[in-house]
């Protein structure tokens, strides 16, 4: 097959791009102990994807993204990120949680970089 791609060179190249994908993605750390803020609102989760940090936060039912503000510092080849809300919730709903996302752009961050999250992250409801 001269000048043509097999059907194990395509699959090569397939995951090959695929694991660059998974390479690229930025990576939770484990926080020191001066880089967790305890009086910062606990989160139930924190998760890094391809593209994006979602955090889950406790909600009864209207937490929006536009209710929560972030700051990020760099420390020691890292990134510290940082999650307040604006306001409190008031609605009466039952208390569950809420996904947030944010774009690594939005957040000023780089494919690859290494995370930590400053707030305390308690998986509880």
């Amino acid at each position: 097959m001269a000048g043509g791609v097999s059907r194990r060179g395509f699959v090569l190249a397939g995951a090959a791009l695929g694991l660059t994908g998974c390479a690229t993605t930025p990576a939770l750390m484990a926080a020191a102990p001066d880089e967790t803020w305890p009086e910062l609102e606990p989160l139930l989760a924190a998760e890094t994807g391809p593209d994006a940090l979602t955090i889950r936060v406790a909600s009864k039912g209207c937490a929006a993204k536009a209710d929560v503000v972030f700051r990020v510092d760099r420390k020691a080849g890292h990134a510290v990120v940082a999650f307040a809300r604006r306001r409190l919730e008031t609605c009466k709903g039952a208390v569950g949680w809420a996904d947030l996302v944010f774009s690594y752009e939005e957040l000023g961050l780089t494919r690859g970089e290494r995370i930590v999250i400053a707030n305390p992250i308690t998986p509880s409801v």
